[in-house]
């Protein structure tokens, strides 16, 4: 069912490891045809192209694109109990975790009468969006929604594309979750088109343009994302998911076959990676694998994920190299279930969340430890990092200085100005002090 690679006795440069990643055949770029006819389309014609647009992509047409705050406000009426516990209980933890996101403000002293402050200002408009398509993702308007409001953003827009078996409307988990946290700008939009409304608004809806486009979606909507770009900001252009397992001989078998089946049940572009140096802990994760695939409820999407391309069981010499190998292909979810986790940790650089140990499942980040499961998809934790509060924040540097502050350097200025054959830059600082001098 799933392949197994090979890579005892090598010692790899960082190229050919990259080029040895086992990856989902997808590319970005071929839907950018696609996103960007339809975001000009909504450009176009507002309202009436994100209609139609449903209609046609998401077999549901909605009533009106806004959603009213009657709809709402029913949706938290009729929320199951139980769900609104453990939602309630999941804002509290990533709130707590997300406020340790937020850094201090600080103002260093240059010299007597020169400073500079760093803050961090929130960016005060931005669009979040919650997927649809094989589930329902409320957990995903927590992960959102809770680090911008800690960060301070004053307006929060939410889209979530309409759902064929609620005639058109926002899935009511949806709505109810984003109801319970205060949020009450939400549209039936989906796919590319919700990511040209937000960055370029609508103004037959009341939809404004956004700072910031947040939120996992397909590869559409990560295409719309990069097209979009530049207009507005974005987090990521997020794609299929993937956890990576590094594990020994003191790993549970069992444990590592429910992790990776557990993401393998997104998609069937899920990428399922066990890097092991442990050939009988391979042997017996593969076995467990194939039973558990042929038991779970989504077998069929189970199975296609670890069969293919992008799934694999990686022999390694040792745990150096399979972290070496985690580092190359800079997993969205890194767990580590190893006799000594803290040390493999030691080795490793890119992770978009990391799990220690066997009671640390990606699932527990997924819903209930506090952090965030919006994270860097397809290799791009080798150079970004997943949501969290300061994704919503800009630094700023505020200089003040005195006027015996800026005497002290303006020879520095002016030489280092004439240097750059700028000159006007100095004489900017000269003209302080012209006055002084005549």
């Amino acid at each position: 069912m799933i392949q197994t690679i090979d890579q005892r006795g090598t010692r790899l440069g960082l190229a050919d490891l990259l080029a040895a990643i086992p990856r989902a055949a997808t590319d970005v770029s071929v839907a950018s045809e696609v996103a960007a006819g339809l975001i000009d389309d909504v450009r176009a014609r507002g309202e009436a192209a994100l209609l139609d647009q449903a209609e046609r992509l998401d077999r549901a047409r909605p009533t009106a694109v806004r959603v009213p705050a009657a709809d709402i406000e029913q949706a938290v009426a009729d929320l199951d109990p139980a769900v609104r516990a453990a939602v309630l209980e999941t804002i509290r933890r990533v709130r707590a975790a997300s406020a340790a996101q937020v850094p201090p403000t600080v103002t260093t002293t240059i010299a007597d009468g020169g400073r500079i402050t760093q803050r961090w200002q929130p960016i005060a408009r931005v669009g979040l969006y919650v997927p649809g398509g094989k589930a329902v993702y409320p957990s995903s308007v927590v992960m959102n929604v809770v680090p911008a409001q800690v960060a301070g953003v004053r307006s929060i827009a939410l889209a979530s594309p309409p759902q064929q078996h609620f005639d058109g409307r926002v899935h009511p988990t949806i709505l109810a979750v984003a109801g319970l946290l205060g949020i009450d700008e939400i549209y039936a939009m989906g796919g590319a088109g919700a990511v040209g409304a937000f960055a370029y608004g609508v103004p037959g809806i009341g939809l404004d343009p956004v700072q910031l486009i947040t939120g996992p979606g397909n590869v559409y909507v990560a295409a719309a994302k990069r097209l979009v770009r530049g207009v507005t900001g974005i987090d990521a252009e997020a794609g299929p998911t993937d956890i990576l397992v590094i594990a020994d001989d003191s790993a549970d078998p069992d444990l590592v076959a429910a992790d990776l089946v557990s993401q393998a049940e997104h998609d069937e572009l899920a990428a399922a990676v066990l890097v092991t140096p442990s050939p009988a802990l391979a042997r017996a994760v593969e076995e467990r694998l194939g039973r558990l695939a042929a038991s779970t409820t989504h077998t069929d999407r189970v199975s296609a994920a670890l069969s293919g391309n992008q799934s694999a069981i990686v022999l390694v010499d040792d745990l150096d190299q399979a972290a070496a190998f985690s580092n190359a292909f800079g997993p969205e979810h890194l767990e580590i279930q190893t006799e000594s986790p803290d040390a493999v940790l030691a080795l490793i650089e890119n992770a978009g969340a990391i799990f220690l140990g066997p009671h640390s499942p990606v699932s527990l980040g997924d819903y209930s430890a506090g952090s965030n499961h919006v994270l860097p998809t397809g290799g791009q934790a080798r150079f970004s990092s997943g949501l969290g509060a300061y994704t919503f924040l800009r630094p700023q540097q505020v200089v003040q200085y005195s006027r015996e502050a800026l005497l002290e350097v303006a020879a520095n200025i002016d030489v280092l100005s004439t240097a750059e054959a700028l000159p006007a830059h100095g004489d900017a600082v000269k003209a302080r002090f012209a006055a002084e001098r005549s």
